[in-house]
């Protein structure tokens, strides 16, 4: 079994879900008393949340690049970035580390591509929504991805932040939430990808009548290919 390296704590409540889908997913597949070997460098987020703020990617890069390769140099083979936004700097973190960095959006691509969607509603931070670090992965597989509209994007931002990562569930959110699919579907959505980690606390599949993609469990069942491939 190979060793994953997650970068957690972005926010630390998706982190637990992605602990507990890797164990999971390792059990299921080897059965007995086996689950994943991995390590867990969790950031304080309000360190991360203020150098995006301020557009600093380069700082978060130089954070995530040391933890990862701190992570490397005690026997991580690849390494796990638990939060979609995180993987705009994914590719140049590859580079940095020259080990595997699992890629959310590819990982999210391949399973819309199984089911044979090729115009999907995107939600997620406005860093996911609205740079191409995530839709880019998608068009390479002949995916459309459509976004809410400004200010829908702006109330799915705040709310990621200020209640989805303290993991607050407020009912009225989630009415909002339902609204923005509702709308996306109405603009040919086929399927809805859940991005960001934190969503499927507030959203699941009894609440809407196409597929979701939930961009934890997915990312989680690619990490559980690696470590087992």
């Amino acid at each position: 079994m190979k060793i994953l390296g997650l970068i957690g704590g972005i926010s630390w409540v998706s982190t637990l879900d992605y602990y507990k889908l890797i164990n999971e997913g390792i059990n299921e597949k080897l059965g007995d008393l086996n689950f994943a070997e991995c390590m867990i460098y969790s950031f304080n987020y309000a360190d991360i949340k203020r150098n995006n703020d301020a557009n600093d990617w380069d700082k978060t890069l130089e954070m995530i690049t040391k933890a990862s390769l701190s992570m490397k140099n005690g026997g991580a083979e690849a390494i796990v970035l638990c939060a979609n936004t995180m993987h705009l700097i994914a590719d140049r973190l590859e580079e940095n580390i020259q080990i595997p960095v699992i890629h959310i959006a590819s990982a999210t691509a391949n399973a819309i591509t199984s089911k044979g969607i090729k115009k999907v509603g995107l939600l997620g931070t406005k860093f996911t929504m609205e740079r191409d670090f995530f839709t880019s992965k998608l068009n390479e597989k002949g995916i459309e991805a459509i976004i809410p509209d400004d200010d829908e994007r702006d109330f799915l931002h705040y709310t990621i932040f200020e209640e989805l990562g303290r993991g607050i569930i407020n009912p009225d959110t989630k009415r909002y939430y339902i609204n923005v699919i509702n709308k996306l579907i109405a603009r040919g959505a086929e399927g809805i990808i859940l991005g960001c980690t934190e969503i499927p606390l507030l959203i699941n599949s009894t609440d809407v009548d196409i597929p979701l993609f939930d961009t934890a469990s997915i990312h989680a069942k690619a990490a559980v290919e690696f470590a087992l491939g």
